[in-house]
């Protein structure tokens, strides 16, 4: 079954660190990454760029409206996301609890929905 991992942070924990922290974590991501490919559970992983990039789109009555930056107002934002392959979701939460991104926020792990084509 595959999952999302949904990658959250607070924008400041990268204001703390340093070129070496930053360098070190993007390493380290990367090398999880592989890892999961090698065992056969990645299927794709991208980091997003600042929320101060992000357009909220929306559809009222067939009028298009955008708003500048994310649609909640919260403490940890989006950051990336890992889409993996897992038996089932205890081997889920076990994959997710090694991302790196895991010590400086939060993953939300979900199953994807299957939409069912009739």
């Amino acid at each position: 079954m595959r999952y999302l991992c949904l990658v959250y942070c607070a924008p400041e924990a990268f204001e703390r660190m340093s070129e070496d922290e930053r360098l070190t974590l993007d390493r380290d991501s990367l090398a999880y990454d592989r890892d999961l490919g090698q065992s056969g559970r990645f299927i794709h992983a991208d980091a997003l760029q600042s929320v101060a990039t992000a357009i909220t789109v929306r559809v009222r009555d067939k009028r298009i409206s955008m708003t500048d930056g994310p649609f909640a107002e919260t403490k940890e934002h989006l950051c990336g996301f890992i889409l993996i392959e897992a038996i089932d979701q205890d081997e889920a939460v076990r994959l997710a609890s090694g991302i790196p991104m895991a010590k400086y926020g939060s993953i939300e792990v979900r199953p994807i929905y299957t939409i069912p084509v009739r």
